[in-house]
């Protein structure tokens, strides 16, 4: 995907970013799980397409954000989910790292 054109927010320094955790962040008034793990930082829409909950308040595990509230799993490379019940992706989007700092288009990569 060609994302010459977008528009990066900063969102923060790359060190802020605990380790295999999610944080939530707000760009725009769209809500952001950003996590950090295996060397990657991701994004991914912040509410589970099952039950509208917060994502950011769930599990890491690799590449996987699980879901606090009924344990759907999302695939954060993709927004696929990867565990029952949700069936329903999510929007991930693009990251870039510049600087140590940690920025974000809001145009998603699905």
């Amino acid at each position: 995907m060609d994302t010459t054109n977008d528009t990066f927010h900063r969102i923060c320094a790359v060190t802020d970013l605990p380790a295999n955790e999610a944080i939530r962040a707000e760009v725009d008034g769209v809500p952001i799980a950003l996590v950090h793990t295996e060397g990657e930082v991701y994004a991914i829409y912040d509410e589970c397409s099952h039950a509208a909950v917060a994502l950011s308040e769930g599990d890491v595990e690799g590449c996987t954000l699980e879901c606090w509230l009924h344990g759907s799993r999302f695939d954060l490379r993709t927004g696929d989910p990867t565990g029952l019940p949700a069936t329903v992706s999510v929007k991930v989007y693009p990251v870039e790292i510049r600087d140590g700092d940690v920025y974000l288009s809001l145009t998603p990569k699905n």
